[in-house]
């Protein structure tokens, strides 16, 4: 697998304008844009779950430079599944409590067509093979084996995801064995990303490596359409990120989406899908869950459970970090 190290990365800018950067066992190199094409005034834009700076901008620049929504989001997010640093997305992702790291990815694109992957192991790009499982199978959902099977036919390289980090973190879990769900895990979790492209379509994807140490086999709400991710273009979208078996029950994502086809804007659907879930709690939660929504009026909301729940925004050539609002503080 060809490995590219952070500032290479960034600095190859960006984007053969036909071209899919992300090819089955990498992240591929650019053609460069002739920046005089991007005006100052585009109307695209890219929004994200977390600091995730990087890829927010990779997406942005992508759709600067003509990629559709989809295309965009997908390159966007496969930074993160390649960053080692990041312990919940991709290669590097916390194992199971066997030691086994599985994957989870989900996109939805204009026309309401999406895939999805559950339980993916040894294969690092898997909002890539959502992507395939949407755009070359009759089928919305390859779990397990079957979604190996299928990436393995389409070209993906098998890599081993437990880096040495992230088995020294489990081998020391192990001795506890203490299983409770970390509020804003080093301010990172699922990454979901939403954007909104030329010809005015919003499309969205969304990936992680689930729950540390979670039971083998788990599957929470990142890569189920309606709950991590969910998008109308004639309304807008919205992800989730959090504790998703509470996502999972309020069909989180979809809910914001329809709030948001009956009048309310982003932010108050955002919050409104929040207190959805408040309800039915006793006392303040000990677990996060945030959401994060776009109307196709380029209006952005969110809103989360706790504190520390941030966003990333890019558009005419600025990436911005947004801290939301949340609950408790």
């Amino acid at each position: 697998m060809l490995q590219m190290n952070r500032r290479k990365f960034l600095d190859k800018s960006y984007l053969g304008l036909s071209t899919i950067l992300v090819a089955p066992e990498t992240i591929t190199s650019y053609g460069k844009i002739d920046s005089s094409s991007v005006p100052n005034n585009s109307k695209t834009y890219a929004i994200s779950t977390w600091n995730v700076s990087e890829a927010n901008m990779i997406a942005g620049k992508a759709l600067e430079g003509g990629f559709s929504a989809v295309e965009a989001a997908v390159n966007g997010v496969a930074y993160e599944e390649s960053n080692l640093l990041n312990t919940t997305v991709g290669m590097g992702g916390a194992p199971d409590r066997d030691g086994v790291v599985s994957l989870d990815a989900c996109v939805m694109n204009h026309n309401g067509d999406c895939g999805s992957v559950l339980a993916v192991e040894n294969i690092t790009h898997v909002a890539a093979l959502a992507k395939e499982v949407m755009e070359k199978t009759p089928h919305v959902i390859l779990a397990g084996k079957g979604a190996r099977q299928f990436a393995l036919e389409q070209g993906y390289k098998p890599e081993n995801l437990l880096t040495e980090q992230s088995k020294k973190a489990w081998q020391k879990w192990l001795k506890n064995g203490n299983y409770k769900p970390e509020i804003n895990v080093e301010n990172h979790d699922t990454i979901g990303m939403i954007c909104f492209d030329n010809s005015g379509n919003l499309s969205g994807a969304c990936t992680t490596s689930g729950l540390a140490y979670k039971m083998s086999g788990r599957v929470g709400d990142s890569p189920i359409i309606g709950s991590g991710l969910y998008i109308d273009n004639n309304v807008g979208g919205a992800v989730a990120t959090g504790l998703g078996e509470e996502v999972i029950k309020t069909v989180g994502s979809f809910l914001i989406v329809e709030l948001m086809r009956n009048g309310l804007s982003p932010q108050k659907a955002c919050e409104e899908a929040v207190n959805r879930i408040l309800e039915k709690q006793k006392g303040e939660p000990n677990f996060q869950v945030a959401y994060l929504s776009t109307n196709k009026n380029g209006e952005v909301g969110a809103y989360s459970i706790q504190k520390g729940f941030s966003y990333s925004i890019y558009k005419n050539g600025i990436n911005k970090n947004i801290l939301s609002n949340s609950v408790y503080n």
